[in-house]
């Protein structure tokens, strides 16, 4: 029987980020960058989670990761409504794509 320790946690932890990272860098559209911010957040609560239970530091882990998801949640409302603008203004979502801004 395999044994779940903080090893394994940190592995999965850093494969989600590094496959944010990847989505943030490689793709253009401005969701898919969105999508890569959220792998990231998501790989930092798992870190917080797991280094509060095999640390022994109490909940403060899971009060930080708790945290993380509520600005997770605000930053895609906020940066959904800046995207549906983009696209209201220039008909397309392409992060390299869009360099000037309309007053």
């Amino acid at each position: 029987m395999i044994h779940i320790g903080l090893n394994h946690y940190l592995i999965v932890s850093s494969l989600l980020f590094s496959l944010g990272i990847f989505a943030v860098i490689t793709r253009k559209n401005a969701i898919m960058v969105l999508m890569g911010i959220e792998l990231i957040l998501n790989s930092a609560n798992i870190n917080f989670v797991a280094f509060a239970r095999y640390g022994n530091f109490g909940l403060t882990g899971q009060l930080t990761a708790l945290f993380v998801i509520i600005l997770a949640a605000a930053e895609a409302a906020i940066a959904m409504a800046i995207v549906l603008n983009i696209y209201k203004m220039f008909t397309n979502i392409n992060v390299d794509e869009i360099d000037t801004l309309k007053d």
